[in-house]
């Protein structure tokens, strides 16, 4: 039989909770075996022309989906003309799907997680950081499952696990909170849809964000370059192209849907405080962050600044993202300390 505790005057189921503390630690545990796979197969990475079949095999797209170019590279117009993220790694493609593999049930894990916490507390799971930090990285890994899927885009992964990983250990320790009802100014239904439109939105960020850092350190270290203390480390990155293309594309998704959250959150401050904007620590960082997407997206379109200039703008948007979302209640005392450590 469930065990109840009442806190606050509100039932919480302990049994549910215990069992999402279980899963999230069990999510960690299964992506820490993720990012080793995806290791060994981004250090054992050796570029390999692969027919239709091959790529059919690895995820890829088929002759009938694409068009063939027979033996080598199968085509692609989803990111680039080239079919470059079509490539594959001859001899080692079989950790890339263990990772894949790995992922995909690490998600489910912490998706379960996430819901068992909520049901455990009988409310939207948005209530702290802890669980804001949970929601936004499973977002981040969807996303990531939906955009890398492609053979060459797996050697991503290692650089979308990190800084997730990272992101739920300072979670499931720092800022962990038991389960437990949210302070009354969070007593709204403007909870769920503020906090899950700009959850979603940075999310879908966190993937532009480290494809640009990629698209660097391709740039830096040119594809066809085999000597130099980096190749080791680049040799593996699809083309320029495709990694620039790649993080424009998602953050034309991502942007939009970060500016309706942080419009919502100025309506629920309306709502809440009496004003729509008052330059609190985390709004002005909001801003930061959205004016440098802003930034990004119109570099990225105009022809005088380059595609490694908006990468550096990008960069930039997403460090002040990061530290925003997940920081700043850490080091600044404002108006949302409320859902810092609870």
């Amino acid at each position: 039989m469930n065990t109840l505790i009442l806190a606050q005057g509100l039932p919480i189921d302990e049994t549910l909770s215990t069992y999402s503390d279980l899963a999230f630690r069990t999510a960690f545990g299964i992506y820490v075996l993720a990012l080793i796979a995806s290791l060994i197969y981004y250090a054992g990475f050796r570029v390999a022309k692969v027919s239709d079949r091959e790529l059919v095999g690895a995820g890829g797209p088929g002759s009938t989906a694409a068009g063939s170019t027979g033996a080598g590279l199968t085509e692609s117009t989803s990111l680039t003309d080239t079919g470059d993220e079509n490539r594959a790694s001859a001899g080692s493609m079989r950790w890339a799907r263990i990772a894949h593999l790995f992922v995909i049930v690490g998600f489910v894990f912490q998706a379960a997680s996430l819901v068992l916490r909520g049901l455990a507390t009988d409310r939207f799971p948005w209530g702290n950081m802890y669980e804001f930090i949970l929601g936004t990285t499973l977002l981040a890994m969807g996303a990531g499952l939906i955009w890398l899927r492609k053979p060459a885009l797996q050697v991503v992964w290692p650089y979308m696990l990190v800084p997730v990983l990272v992101l739920l250990f300072v979670g499931g320790t720092h800022l962990y909170s038991d389960a437990a009802p949210v302070v009354p100014a969070l007593r709204s239904y403007w909870l769920p849809i503020h906090v899950s439109i700009i959850a979603l939105g940075s999310g879908i960020l966190l993937v532009p964000g480290v494809v640009s850092i990629m698209y660097l350190l391709r740039v830096w270290q040119p594809q066809g370059r085999e000597t130099g203390w980096g190749a080791a480390l680049t040799r593996p990155l699809p083309a320029a192209e495709t990694l620039d293309r790649l993080a424009y594309r998602t953050t034309v998704i991502g942007f939009p849907i970060f500016s309706v959250g942080i419009l919502l959150g100025a309506v629920w401050a309306e709502s809440a405080w009496g004003r729509f904007w008052g330059w609190d620590p985390k709004e002005t960082a909001s801003f930061i962050s959205w004016v440098l997407y802003a930034g990004y997206l119109h570099a990225r379109a105009t022809s005088g600044w380059g595609p490694k200039k908006a990468a550096w703008i990008n960069i930039a948007g997403f460090a002040v993202l990061v530290f925003n979302l997940f920081f700043i209640n850490i080091v600044v005392s404002g108006l949302h300390s409320y859902a810092g450590l609870n």
